[in-house]
């Protein structure tokens, strides 16, 4: 019997470790079958380019996993059975355009549609990689009116919106995190006929250090984009937000990137989930209440330096993804598990494709003096994007695990067969 490792969602997280493995396991031993819902890579720290009209460059999986062994499954993930070691999944056709406005894949509760006939996928191993979608934080009108681009579907639609506004219209992002300036930028730069504002709960940039806050208020100043600091928006309606305040802003368009939601799934298992559905892990990335269960990206309640959660980030996820396939591959082999701690060392933000901003960091994440600016860190950038979805495809390079042969006693914790590290 071959060794069953299933891994689902294929973002960052989930195509890494599903790569990595293959490397690192032969095919003889290990089957390893990815789950997700599109047939394409998506790469997620673009869709603000791809809202505004860019085109990304295809990277099909079929293509990315060639000879790979890696076998990928095109479905909805619908339930995880923690305890009977099974994933539920339902064919992909027309799930998308089911489920409305900003909530793919996130369930179809509530929606008068019947429940597809699904597949149950049996596992040995599990990597769990859904990752997480928008936020709406419960703002009354949000789901109903706003619009997101935590996946490639809401990206799209935003893009048809966007398309459609005449010159002078109003566009209000709400969020002053990374994707709101990154979204707020971009949509300036791209349609400077537009109106564009953005709502942010604190002062702009306040996490940045001084020389970045002054660059990015530089850029923002020079794209005519309108910043509404300190400033929470309580109501959204279909032309215009309400701040808590009571101040009413225009807004043909509003686009909502405050924050990230978990997928829900895990919520609904016998896995152990902190108190915003994150599955709590040990330093390998394994469930600490199903051990055959590992859990990566934003999916992943992961302590960093300074014993502070990392946060939601293609920065975060990457890392964890490695850690988890290193340890599963060590465990099936006999093999001494490593723990490499997860670290930063930069934000790197987008402004346009003109501008960028390096934000150098301390090893949790809090701002250093020095950042780049300018086209040179737009540059920079452009090249950490392309990097990771380079890495995604080529998730063992320079690692030294898949030049060892070792064979080892299976390991007793129900994972089956022993399995044969690559050569």
């Amino acid at each position: 019997m071959q060794h069953r490792i299933v891994v689902i969602g294929a973002g960052y997280t989930g195509a890494t470790a599903a790569g990595r493995l293959a490397k690192r396991l032969h095919s003889d031993d290990v089957a390893i079958t990815l789950v997700n819902a599109e047939p394409d890579f998506v790469e997620r720290v673009r869709l603000h380019q791809l809202a505004v009209g860019q085109s990304l460059k295809p990277r099909p999986f079929s293509e990315m996993f060639a000879g790979t062994g890696v076998t990928l499954k095109l479905g909805r993930v619908t339930g995880v059975d923690a305890d009977r070691r099974t994933v539920r999944v339902v064919a992909v056709d027309g799930v998308a355009e089911a489920e409305g406005p900003g909530r793919e894949g996130l369930g179809r509760e509530g929606l008068g549609y019947e429940e597809p006939a699904y597949e149950e996928l049996e596992y040995d191993t599990l990597v769990y990689a859904l990752g997480s979608g928008w936020n709406d934080h419960g703002v009354p009108g949000t789901a109903e009116h706003a619009y997101e681009i935590a996946g490639r579907p809401g990206a799209l639609r935003l893009r048809e919106r966007l398309a459609g506004l005449g010159a002078g219209q109003p566009v209000v992002v709400v969020g002053g995190g990374l994707t709101g300036v990154e979204a707020a930028t971009e949509i300036a730069e791209a349609r400077p006929d537009l109106d564009v504002a953005l709502a942010v709960r604190g002062g702009l940039g306040d996490w940045l250090s001084p020389k970045g806050r002054g660059h990015l208020r530089k850029v923002v100043d020079k794209l005519g984009i309108t910043v509404h600091e300190d400033t929470a928006v309580a109501a959204v309606e279909a032309d215009h937000v309400t701040t808590s305040y009571g101040a009413v802003v225009p807004a043909a368009v509003t686009v909502w990137t405050a924050g990230f939601a978990v997928h829900p799934i895990a919520q609904a298992t016998t896995l152990e989930v902190n108190g915003t559905g994150q599955i709590v892990v040990d330093r390998s990335m394994r469930s600490v209440s199903h051990p055959e269960v590992y859990a990566i990206g934003d999916a992943a309640m992961v302590m960093g330096p300074g014993d502070k959660p990392l946060r939601m980030s293609c920065a975060s996820g990457v890392p964890t993804a490695w850690q988890a396939a290193d340890a599963i591959a060590a465990r099936l082999t006999g093999t001494k598990v490593p723990t490499t701690p997860v670290r930063y060392f930069n934000q790197c933000i987008s402004l346009g494709r003109k501008e960028g901003l390096i934000q150098y960091v301390t090893a949790d994440d809090r701002a250093v003096s020095a950042a780049l600016t300018g086209r040179v860190a737009a540059v920079y950038k452009e090249l950490i994007c392309k990097g990771a979805a380079w890495g995604v495809a080529n998730p063992a390079v320079g690692t030294l695990a898949r030049r060892r042969r070792v064979v080892a006693e299976p390991v007793r914790e129900g994972n089956g067969p022993e399995v044969k590290a690559a050569a």
